[in-house]
């Protein structure tokens, strides 16, 4: 038994090892440090493709899609405003609840409360809106006045606010603290490059998330009829100078003041799916997100197979029923989960790191340790 006990340790100490991204002690608050005391973490060896230059975002992350693990990183636990990035949570809240026809009529209280400034597809009140149009209005035009009205139908700014911090915990991303559900800058509100590649994995595993999320234009209700819009992510839609990414499929882009310039992006190539997450360019280069986003994809595509990876994203809790939970990537244009399995799985998805190793090695140490107690306890010792 003092064997088993050791064995058992030492798995569980693996697993530990690898399920979050490596990071200093924090002797304050005795958890660890963010990723921003390290500076950037990538493995490097021969054979495996450099870095790319010129990066000058205050965070970024590179990740698999589909496994969870994260190739190369840069401070990606620092608290910053995160923009309209935020609304990918929103969605993965929120999307679940209300079928894409469902109608409403807006009211003035739905429109409510936003903010100067802000990003608007162009809701207007008295008209009526299927759930999809505003949705659109969401992921194509990150307009704000569509969040809003699909906040209200959620039970109001306050509780949709307090929804998506109960799912940011649930997903396991501790970074986030949520104030605006739209992403507007507010008081405390910030998230990571950690927590928004958790979001968008939470929500490429929905087809409706996948599909709104990788739409370049659409028609939109307006005055005369009908209007069209078009996505604000130039990296989706090719525009303002900027060639579209080979293998785009979204996700969300942002800006505001104080967060600066902020993306999500994720692309699939050879039946491989890479997230990258890019916040705050300190460059003036134009374009500036998108292009280091760009390069970054560049890099976790020429490095598939070697690299290895830093850290794998947080496994989901067991006790989630909220519907966001990380799965194989939807296919935007068939809404089929890649790779086999629902568009929005129901079964726990624990991360390709250390966690899945313990719990694999533990349930197969203690079958062999009550194997041997059945026979006696002639194996005693032995696991």
């Amino acid at each position: 038994m003092s064997k088993m006990a050791a064995a058992t340790a030492a798995i569980a100490l693996a697993g530990v090892s690898l399920t979050c991204i490596p990071a200093a002690a924090d002797g304050a608050s005795g958890r660890p440090a963010g990723v921003a005391d390290a500076g950037v973490q990538a493995v490097t060896a021969p054979g495996i493709p450099r870095l790319p230059g010129g990066l000058s975002a205050l965070s970024w992350m590179v990740a698999d899609a589909d496994t969870g693990n994260v190739l190369a990183a840069k401070s990606a636990h620092r608290k910053l405003a995160p923009a309209s990035t935020l609304k990918t949570l929103f969605a993965v809240t929120v999307l679940p609840k209300f079928p894409a026809g469902t109608v409403r009529q807006v009211s003035s209280a739905d429109l409510d409360g936003v903010g100067t400034g802000s990003s608007v597809v162009g809701v207007r009140q008295g008209r009526r809106y299927t759930v999809a149009d505003l949705w659109r209005g969401v992921f194509l035009r990150s307009g704000n006045d569509a969040v809003h009205v699909l906040a209200s139908m959620n039970g109001g700014w306050q509780t949709t606010a307090r929804e998506m911090q109960q799912t940011a915990r649930r997903l396991g991303a501790r970074d986030t603290t949520v104030k605006s559900p739209d992403g507007y800058d507010a008081p405390g509100q910030v998230s990571s490059a950690y927590d928004l590649t958790i979001f968008a994995r939470a929500g490429l595993a929905n087809a409706d998330f996948a599909r709104y999320c990788a739409t370049p234009s659409a028609q939109f209700p307006g005055a005369g009829g009908t209007t069209r819009i078009e996505n604000t992510n130039r990296m989706l839609v090719g525009s303002h100078g900027l060639a579209r990414y080979p293998g785009i499929i979204g996700v969300k882009n942002g800006y505001t003041s104080k967060a600066g310039n902020t993306l999500i992006a994720a692309a699939r190539r050879n039946g491989r799916t890479l997230l990258v997450t890019v916040m705050n360019p300190q460059s003036t280069q134009a374009n500036g997100v998108y292009k280091e986003a760009g390069s970054l994809l560049d890099w976790g595509f020429d490095a598939e197979g070697k690299a290895q990876p830093v850290g794998t994203l947080h496994a989901v809790s067991a006790s989630y029923d909220g519907g966001a939970r990380p799965g194989p990537v939807a296919d935007p244009t068939t809404g089929a989960a890649a790779r086999g399995g629902s568009p929005w799985r129901s079964t726990l998805v624990l991360g390709a790191g250390g966690a899945g190793v313990a719990a694999i090695g533990l349930g197969a140490l203690l079958t062999r340790w009550r194997q041997a107690r059945g026979r006696g306890g002639a194996g005693r010792g032995t696991a």
